[in-house]
């Protein structure tokens, strides 16, 4: 199995919601001498400085542009630990230059390992460089990503140069002997902005000596969340591009809504792009549609196409493969909370490119198999309270889509404002649709006058109840 990850330049122990310092001072005590440890969780070598500030302690690039770090995975996490690690690390891989491969004969690289805390040396050290990773305190993606960043070269958020006009550090109420913990370092900070949404950036209460006392105050704003680990931020992506000089057009779209556009839109695209949009959603499914859609056409859209994923990176399986020329472009529902939007040109004619948005659904999927069944959630117990799911079923051109209604029972109203199914020619939520339907009507059989039909199902607050169940066929 092959892991993509990211160059490693950072020795750093770190507890990954940085409240565990038991554990660090534990792994502190084997330290060598010539182990310096800052920020109470970064392990460096004597003399060694961040890669921000220090060229040499970069992982090397390719001829190929890329910056390919080997990396082994200790065999002590299991299988499933093994995916989280690969899967938190290819969300890296896949936005910027820097690719994690398995280590074959390499001298140089990285081994993940079972801690007793989370750590990681500091920037690319030489030889085998240990990372550690606890089961019950830095699996989650963002937390792995943060170790993984101090050995790409990267410090802590809150210890940049000009972190006081961003934050202020609340000394009364951190743990006593913890203080070193909150530093600031001589940093060159990439000419990027202050980054509260980073992976790289402290909790609120990390090392707090008194439960509900923040150690850590955005400012001018408290209310300012800070210290996630969902995945990397928009500014994380850019600053490891930035860094490594990588030659990537990538965004990451972590909010639960939003739109983006090709580069210059309304105005054409530049020649000879590739950009990428990673859309990450906390536990949700994300529904996407284009408002607009103008590519150059071409055979087989071998030259400027858009190709969708339905996750984070190009080995996810595939929503929407290459699409070209004029819209319209059909609506898809990501299985998962990630999904992963790809725009190339070439280097010949442009047009105006897109511009799409997206939505939070808590329930849904895209078909494109010839058949198939969709069932409401939980089917056949009851569906749960407070639900919009969005089922988009797409086939191919000249073939049109057959609905049979096979159990329905859903809450009656006489409007069918509450509880309620529409089913749409088309697939988006504009498109002409039949319905609503509610309670136990008779749900007309249905037939496409095209290649694609939305299912859109809601539940309010009140009442919950089977449900349906419903068949799809292709046909002429």
């Amino acid at each position: 199995m092959k892991y993509f990850l990211l160059p490693t330049h950072l020795a750093f122990l770190y507890s990954f919601a940085l409240s565990k310092p038991v554990q660090i001072a534990t792994r502190n005590n084997g330290l060598g001498s010539e182990i310096a440890v800052s920020e109470g969780d970064i392990l460096l070598r004597r003399g060694r400085r961040s890669a921000i500030n220090c060229e040499s302690c970069l992982w090397p690039k390719s001829q190929d542009g890329l910056v390919k770090v080997p990396i082994n995975i200790s065999s002590d996490f299991s299988l499933t630990e093994r995916s989280w690690i690969a899967d938190a690390l290819q969300e890296i891989s896949t936005l910027t230059c820097v690719q994690f491969v398995n280590r074959t004969t390499e001298t140089d690289y990285v081994y993940v390992e079972r801690g007793q805390s989370c750590w990681s040396y500091f920037g690319k050290i030489g030889g085998r460089q240990a990372v550690g990773l606890v089961k019950n305190g830095c699996m989650d993606k963002g937390a792995i990503q943060h170790e993984m960043n101090h050995a790409l070269g990267f410090i802590h958020e809150q210890a940049r140069s000009d972190r006081d006009r961003f934050v202020k550090i609340m000394w009364e109420h951190i743990v006593a002997g913890e203080q070193g913990n909150f530093g600031k370092v001589n940093s060159k900070n990439l000419g990027l902005p202050y980054d509260y949404s980073s992976v790289m950036h402290y909790g609120a209460y990390d090392f707090s000596s008194t439960p509900g006392k923040p150690t850590i105050v955005p400012v001018p704003d408290p209310s300012v969340p800070i210290g996630q680990r969902e995945g990397l931020s928009n500014l994380d992506v850019a600053k490891i591009n930035k860094l490594y000089k990588c030659n990537c057009c990538s965004s990451v779209l972590p909010k639960p809504r939003g739109s983006f556009s090709s580069v210059n839109y309304p105005s054409p695209y530049p020649n000879s792009s590739n950009c990428l949009w990673l859309i990450r959603i906390h536990r949700s499914k994300i529904f996407l549609q284009f408002e607009a859609f103008d590519l150059q056409p071409s055979p087989d859209c071998s030259s400027d196409y858009i190709k969708i994923y339905n996750g984070n990176s190009k080995n996810s399986p595939v929503l929407l493969d290459k699409y070209c020329g004029k819209g319209p472009l059909p609506s898809l529902v990501a299985s998962g909370s990630t999904m992963l939007v790809e725009f190339a040109s070439d280097e010949s004619i442009t047009a105006t490119g897109f511009r799409a948005s997206y939505n939070r659904v808590n329930c849904g999927d895209t078909f494109t198999e010839s058949n198939g069944v969709i069932t409401s959630p939980n089917y056949p117990s009851k569906y749960p309270k407070n639900r919009m799911c969005f089922w988009v079923i797409s086939s191919p051109v000249g073939y049109k889509i057959s609905l049979k209604m096979l159990s329905f029972e859903l809450e009656h109203s006489d409007r069918c404002i509450y509880d309620y199914l529409l089913i749409h020619d088309g697939s988006r939520p504009t498109s002409p649709a039949v319905g609503p339907y509610c309670g136990t009507e008779k749900v007309a059989d249905f037939t496409s006058t095209g290649n694609f039909v939305l299912v859109e199902f809601h539940s309010d607050i009140v009442w919950e109840l089977p449900g349906f169940m419903m068949s799809y066929t292709f046909g002429r």
